[in-house]
């Protein structure tokens, strides 16, 4: 089982910057490295959607358009730990945003289906 725990969400003004952690704890006979990693966000009164992805490696990135630019992913598979840097934030990026991990390593996965495991979520608000 695959446990995800988010953290470094908070209270910014817009233009501001805030870096998402989501540490994974895998099973014994896995690594880290064999999954791949997605950050998704969930607004109030809307669904939740993709932010951002990264492949087993890192190597591999891919972003929403509406964070293309300002937000970027990385790893650290020696940490167990995947990241997401936000800068530029504007008052439309408030909502909780999850960490996703499923496992594999094929092509960056962008739907929430394709994850198996997930956070619990950590509040970003950003005020105007």
């Amino acid at each position: 089982q695959v446990q995800l725990a988010e953290s470094g969400g908070g209270l910014v003004q817009a233009g501001g910057s805030l870096r998402l952690s989501c540490a994974a704890s895998v099973p014994p006979f896995r690594s880290y490295g064999m999954y791949g990693m997605g950050w998704f966000r969930q607004a109030p009164g809307k669904e939740r959607e993709f932010v951002s992805g990264t492949n087993w490696s890192g190597g591999s990135t891919f972003y929403a358009d509406s964070v293309k630019g300002r937000f970027t992913i990385s790893r650290d598979n020696a940490k167990n730990t995947v990241y997401l840097q936000m800068n530029g934030l504007k008052p439309e990026d408030t909502a909780v945003y999850y960490c996703a991990a499923h496992f594999g390593v094929g092509p960056v996965r962008t739907t929430q289906r394709e994850f198996n495991y997930w956070g619990q979520g950590t509040q970003v608000t950003v005020s105007s």
